[in-house]
């Protein structure tokens, strides 16, 4: 199999840079020829891919873009999108006849943490009925669409929570990560703790303490398959959760997400800075960005009853020196990268996947 693997490299090259006015601080497709790109001073860009022109924005919103949700509404092409922004979350509507809007044309602006907390990540249900969001305090929330009732979970990080995620095929059950270098697992519902993963301090080498494991990144695969990087460079992947084992496997269904069994987990020294950005493009394929733009993408390979991450491709960003964010296509034609340049300002680098000859 890893023969195989071998003859069918990707490699991926620097399609375009595209400069902005302020560091971009978040990205998420809209549908495949839209990007949508976030930045610190407020403001949204909505690109064409196809012309790399900007068909849409937002500006003047009072604080840092941390977070995109996109999500397709009826009768509209163009995506909607919720942008954490300070402590509210916004919604807007894409085909506005506005090409530029600003706060007040959000159809819906909802404050979710208090006046010294900031929200760091929103997250959708499959569902769209349900927004899962993160704060610098510690704080994981679901607010409900349909009511605007927002319930706390009653378990906190002990410092800022970066990362939440509702878990594929488990209806009421979410994840989040923080810089207390832990992985919590609620049931919404309740608002309660199922399971946790404590990333373990890296070993001193030589004299050196390296970073906390602060959890920096986070991705959950179609399957249930949990990714998870730190500030001291590891990579963490959860598999004891996935929805459907390989045959062989005699692991039975569980009533509850168990993707932190350290049974069925990896965990892996692969950069020597923090793995800040990662997303998967199908159950097995994983692409992670460290710090200042180390990119590796990693095929999940199982042999002999063993789980190997393979590394397929790397490459280093070259207009960003701090990475934010990536995006990958589904279909893994195109990696995009975002953050900040040596002069302060903001770069997004659309990478394509080379034709195969």
């Amino acid at each position: 199999m890893l023969e195989d693997l071998a003859n069918g490299l990707p490699n991926y090259r620097l399609k375009r840079a595209l400069p902005t006015p302020a560091s971009i601080t978040a990205l998420a497709f809209g549908h495949s020829g839209h990007l949508f790109a976030g930045s610190d001073d407020g403001s949204l860009r909505v690109y064409d891919l196809s012309s790399f022109k900007v068909c849409r924005a937002v500006s003047g919103l009072p604080a840092e873009i941390s977070s995109i949700v996109c999500f397709k509404r009826p009768g509209s092409e163009l995506r909607d999108a919720w942008l954490a922004c300070g402590r509210h979350a916004y919604s807007f509507q894409m085909d506005s006849p506005k090409l530029v809007q600003v706060a007040a044309d959000a159809t819906a602006a909802i404050e979710l943490c208090e006046a010294e907390d900031i929200l760091n990540e929103l997250a959708l249900n499959p569902g769209k009925t349900h927004l899962a969001f993160s704060t610098d305090l510690g704080l994981v929330g679901v607010l409900d669409l349909s009511t605007k009732a927002v319930s706390m979970m009653k378990k906190t990080h002990s410092s800022i929570c970066g990362i939440v995620r509702f878990i594929p095929h488990r209806p009421r059950e979410i994840v989040s990560g923080g810089y207390d270098s832990s992985l919590l697992h609620f049931d919404f519902v309740q608002g309660t703790v199922l399971s946790r993963r404590d990333m373990p301090p890296h070993p001193i080498a030589d004299g050196i303490s390296l970073s906390p494991p602060f959890v920096m990144s986070a991705a959950i695969a179609p399957t249930g398959v949990m990714a998870a990087g730190t500030a001291d460079g590891r990579l963490w992947v959860g598999f004891g959760g996935e929805k459907d084992p390989p045959a062989k496997s005699k692991k039975k269904r569980s009533r509850k997400w168990e993707g932190f069994d350290p049974d069925h987990e990896v965990l892996e020294k692969i950069a020597e800075g923090p793995i800040v950005a990662m997303a998967f493009s199908t159950a097995s394929t994983l692409t992670i960005s460290t710090l200042m733009g180390c990119t590796t993408q990693y095929r999940i390979v199982r042999s002999n009853n063993a789980v190997q991450l393979v590394k397929i491709f790397q490459g280093q960003t070259t207009e960003i020196t701090k990475v934010n964010a990536l995006v990958i296509d589904s279909d893994e034609r195109r990696i995009v990268f975002a953050g900040l340049t040596k002069d302060g300002k903001g770069a997004i680098e659309i990478w394509n996947k080379d034709s195969p000859p």
